[in-house]
């Protein structure tokens, strides 16, 4: 039965049913987070997002639904496992009053309840609106102003071995056996038994990790011709082929392996293999990066303040796989925050994320991205950005003060010629990117070329530079969030799972945040 305690109504008499504390805790708890988490965010918690998996009206009521979401957030927040999340929830003084738990029959959750938490709260992307609601909740308590927002992104490790290739052939290969000789162990003892030894005897196994360099790639020949042996010889058989473990073994045969003629397997080398290739079966969703490796990635948008006199509130949280580029995630950050009425005016980031493309994109919805630009820079002493435009983006002069002979504009293509003799005699022309023709010397450009231009003569401005500073700060808050939290390696496994800690771990950085800046304002 769905189980809900009115939060929103105060107590006659101040700190209510935890009178008892004596004035030194008091004063401690009114210092800390939970006194935060219990006025601003626990009677705003979205626990009607639960109402569709709990009946009205019949059955045991639930644990009180206000207090199992907030455990979940600060079981993220303190990096607890479950074990010492159950024991936190039932003795620890700080968690009941910021969860309200005034009752002992309250202050007791099993594993399974937990579980069964994180389950709903994980399949169905409840996480995210959690995340949503309290840095919402949050940004309106404190009046954050959000026109100033940075953006980056954070590695994470998920709790998998990190395997090369020789491993991630054998534990696959593993892996479905064990499962066919669970479920089908009739197909299983019709295989030949030195090629299954092979995988499931731990001395035979052992061998596979004292490979010689020199013996790599024909081990890898041996396993790819056993994988693709096992592909074939159940492919037809409906029950095994549905099974995850095969599914792992089809994916790996397709990414690693050519296969020649009608059996005959060879290893694709290191460079052919894609980045978002399976990299542990124990985790199909981790994919590569060639620079941070294994795992996935957290974009990260967070607001600041140049005087550093307002709330540090991270806005926007998304998990991806780990070979995702940087590029694609600006106008999801843009989009997201600005459905919540959160939406940047400027956004800090690095060059990958201020691509031309995403850039005018930024603009359509108002926001302006403040990168530097991709690319190899120009290194002529001339540059289009020294010539002076026209609103219209045609050349009127040159550098030299000369002007063209005619323009041109096709679309969104422009040609400005100048006169041949003038620019032979020109002291600039070894540098410039003005090129001789037949009826004269030639400048050719479109409107991407103008922005990039303009864009790149700006970054060497002093106005640049001292406004770029600030996107440093977002390290700091993935390096605070790391400590507090262990954001970078996470003890689960698949992208559902990783989102959902990740992204509740983002929510309480922002609930310790607001608790420090509130306890210094107070203190000023």
């Amino acid at each position: 039965m769905f189980y809900t305690k009115d939060h929103k109504t105060g107590y006659l008499f101040d700190h209510g049913p935890f009178h008892w504390l004596d004035e030194k805790r008091k004063r401690l708890i009114d210092k800390s987070w939970a006194k935060l988490f219990r006025e601003e965010i626990l009677p705003r918690l979205p626990v009607n997002e639960l109402e569709q998996f709990y009946s009205p009206g019949r059955g045991a009521p639930t644990k009180e639904l206000h207090a199992m979401l907030g455990a979940m957030v600060l079981q993220q927040m303190r990096d607890f496992t479950d074990e010492e999340t159950i024991y936190q929830y039932a003795f620890n003084i700080q968690w009941h009053y910021a969860l309200n738990i005034t009752d002992g029959s309250d202050a007791y959750i099993s594993l399974k309840t937990l579980w069964n938490m994180r389950h709903i709260l994980a399949e169905r992307g409840i996480y995210a609106t959690l995340f949503e609601n309290i840095a919402d909740t949050l940004a309106k308590a404190f009046s954050v102003d959000t026109s100033l927002q940075r953006l980056d992104s954070v590695h994470i490790f998920s709790n998998m071995r990190h395997l090369g290739r020789i491993g991630l052939f054998v534990h696959t290969i593993k892996k479905f056996l064990i499962n066919l000789k669970r479920h089908h162990r009739e197909l299983f003892d019709s295989l030949e038994k030195e090629r299954t030894d092979r995988y499931l005897s731990k001395k035979d196994e052992s061998v596979f990790s004292m490979v010689k360099p020199s013996e790599s790639v024909k081990t890898l020949e041996e396993s790819g011709n056993d994988l693709f042996f096992f592909i074939e010889q159940f492919k037809e058989n409906a029950d095994v082929a549905s099974m995850s473990s095969y599914m792992h073994l089809v994916r790996l045969l397709r990414e690693q392996c050519v296969v020649e003629g009608s059996s005959t397997v060879s290893i694709k080398p290191n460079k052919d293999v894609p980045s978002d290739s399976l990299q542990n079966p124990s985790d199909p969703d981790a994919t590569y990066d060639g620079h941070k490796g294994q795992g996935y990635q957290t974009q990260i948008m967070e607001t600041y303040s140049p005087d550093k006199e307002q709330l540090s509130l991270i806005t926007y949280v998304a998990v991806e796989p780990a070979h995702k580029s940087d590029a694609s995630a600006l106008m999801p950050a843009v989009e997201d925050t600005e459905k919540r009425d959160l939406t940047p005016e400027e956004v800090l980031a690095d060059s990958l994320y201020g691509s031309d493309d995403n850039c005018e994109k930024a603009k359509e919805h108002g926001v302006f991205v403040v990168s530097p630009v991709t690319g190899t820079k120009n290194t002529k002493e001339i540059s289009l950005a020294d010539f002076v435009l026209s609103d219209t983006l045609t050349v009127t002069t040159c550098p030299e003060g000369n002007n063209p002979l005619f323009t041109k504009q096709k679309k969104d293509r422009y040609v400005a010629a100048f006169d041949s003799e003038t620019c032979s005699t020109c002291p600039g022309k070894n540098g410039c990117p003005v090129k001789p023709g037949k009826r004269g010397n030639y400048l050719r450009y479109d409107e991407r070329t103008v922005r990039i231009a303009l864009r790149r003569a700006t970054e060497k401005t002093t106005e640049f530079r001292e406004k770029y500073r600030f996107r440093s700060g977002i390290e700091g808050t993935i390096s605070y969030t790391d400590r507090k939290t262990g954001i970078k390696h996470l003890r689960v496994r698949g992208l559902k799972a990783v989102s959902f800690c990740a992204t509740l771990k983002a929510a309480a950085v922002n609930i310790l945040r607001a608790a420090a800046f509130q306890t210094e304002a107070i203190a000023q």
